[in-house]
């Protein structure tokens, strides 16, 4: 199966950027999707943006307007482009494939941390 492995995070004040890189062990098209997640303190992991094969993007309502899902595919990366961020956001970023999904398995994930 394809691996994920997640980097980038960081602290950041409120109203600033991080991007995120997804960097795959092989190519993104042998899956049907890349999709993000977070995970805050204490609460359940979330779905935040996903890029599908055929490059069709999809958010959760927190992020529409704020966050952007992109690829380069011949870096083999998926990338996610996090402005105008808010204490919310802190918390742990995770990339993921459906089928690990499905199966409940994840990498060690980002730490992303907000300031107020």
């Amino acid at each position: 199966q394809l691996q994920l492995v997640e980097s980038g995070g960081g602290l950041v004040q409120a109203g600033g950027s991080l991007r995120l890189s997804c960097a795959a062990s092989g190519s993104i098209f042998s899956v049907n999707a890349i999709d993000w997640f977070h995970q805050a303190p204490g609460k359940r992991r979330e779905f935040v943006a996903s890029i599908s094969k055929d490059g069709t993007t999809n958010y959760a309502d927190s992020v529409k307007g704020r966050f952007a899902i992109s690829r380069d595919a011949a870096k083999n990366t998926v990338y996610l482009q996090m402005n105008g961020m808010k204490p919310e956001d802190t918390g742990v970023y995770y990339c993921n494939h459906p089928y690990q999904e499905s199966v409940e398995y994840w990498g060690l994930g980002t730490q992303v941390t907000v300031s107020s």
